[in-house]
């Protein structure tokens, strides 16, 4: 099965291809305002590189949040426009579970964390089991604050990744059953492991009842027409 899969979440923007759970080409930068530069120059380097085309692909799989707004938009527009334009199902994918995933941990439980700006981290509780983790619940918006209640609730030894340089400085203070890790940013392989898991259960989405996962009103309005990717197989609606 051959897939594309696209986070642009975060300012860790990545696109990865992948026949099955093998990557063949994958490319990625951080910036916290390039998302619509990079994602659709990525794909068709990402293509070139692998030598398909978007014909190949069996599916589409999407980060849809939560993390910055328009990051979220214009990942998700992109993979619903290519997704449409070659007749392939769509996946969505949460930022959080794709940073808890690569979490390089055998026995702490895990905090994914996502820095949603205004105070505010969208946060996750997961367990690790062979093969992957378990969440705990759905993901939370929180204050610092909260965040370190929770952590101080946490009757394990914790480990705390993703965006763990935008947590306060001495937030984490006097916390000694808790640990920091990587990766920062949801990475594009790992939204690919969770589009193919969610494709071999069958518990594809209709492509109508996927949103993006904002948590919260968003900080802008977009100007759709100065972010609409032009590329060979089409533009995103």
């Amino acid at each position: 099965m051959k897939l594309l899969g696209i986070t642009t979440s975060t300012p860790g923007s990545g696109v990865a291809l992948a026949d099955g759970l093998q990557v063949v080409a994958s490319a990625s930068r951080v910036d916290r305002r390039g998302h619509a530069s990079f994602v659709v120059p990525a794909i068709d380097f990402c293509f070139d590189q692998a030598g398909w085309s978007p014909e190949d692909l069996d599916a589409v799989v999407v980060d849809v949040g939560p993390g910055l707004y328009t990051g979220i938009r214009v990942g998700l527009a992109t993979a619903q426009g290519l997704a449409a334009a070659v007749g392939v199902p769509l996946v969505p994918s949460v930022s959080l579970d794709a940073i808890a995933l690569r979490a390089a941990t055998g026995r702490r439980h895990i905090w994914a964390v996502v820095d949603v700006r205004r105070g505010e981290l969208a946060v996750a509780g997961y367990r690790p089991v062979p093969g992957g983790v378990v969440k705990d619940g759905p993901p939370e918006l929180v204050s610092p604050e909260r965040f370190r209640a929770l952590l101080e609730s946490d009757p394990d030894d914790s480990l705390v990744v993703g965006d763990v340089a935008a947590l306060e400085p001495g937030l984490l203070k006097g916390l000694h059953r808790v640990k920091t890790g990587r990766p920062r940013y949801p990475q594009a392989d790992a939204v690919v492991e969770i589009g193919m898991g969610i494709l071999e259960r069958g518990e594809i989405p209709h492509p109508d009842e996927i949103r993006p996962l904002y948590l919260r009103e968003p900080d802008v309005t977009i100007n759709w027409g100065a972010i609409r990717p032009d590329s060979p197989w089409g533009n995103a609606p």
